[in-house]
């Protein structure tokens, strides 16, 4: 595995300055990322409920959107410009109200244009994944000069 090119004080950093609108609330804290994984922690709010009480779809897939940009910037470093390309995410259970919503990221292949990965989404302290994602992301050719 290759060293990580942005720790998570630097990834911090970096969200807090290019990605305001989705980091500075401070709901979502990196808890890990090492250039192959990182783990993101969302605290829970009522925001994240739909009708029924369970976790929002929404949230889970701009969730685990997250962590694959977190991942994918803790490998590749400071490259505000790669953009998902595909996302498909499975639903597998109930998100419980009350817990905090952990997305575990690993990539799976990084190329010099695609990077794949998979988040494991998960519901307070249960391993039982409440959803899991596949993502595509598209890395600008200026990241690999």
């Amino acid at each position: 595995m290759a060293a990580a090119k942005m720790t998570v004080p630097e990834l911090e950093g970096f969200l807090h300055r290019e990605f305001p609108q989705a980091f500075a609330s401070g709901d979502i804290v990196i808890e890990s990322a090492d250039g192959q994984t990182c783990l993101l922690r969302q605290t829970y709010s009522e925001r994240m409920l739909r009708p029924g009480g369970t976790v929002s779809g929404p949230t889970l897939m701009t969730l685990a959107d997250f962590a694959m940009y977190v991942v994918l910037l803790s490998a590749i470093g400071p490259v505000g410009l790669a953009v998902t390309t595909s996302l498909n995410i499975n639903f597998l259970r109930k998100g419980q109200p009350g817990q905090d919503v952990m997305a575990a990221a690993r990539l799976l292949k990084l190329g010099r244009r695609l990077a794949v990965g998979e988040v494991n989404l998960l519901s307070g302290t249960s391993p039982d994944p409440i959803a899991h994602v596949t993502s595509t992301y598209s890395i600008p050719s200026a990241a690999f000069p």
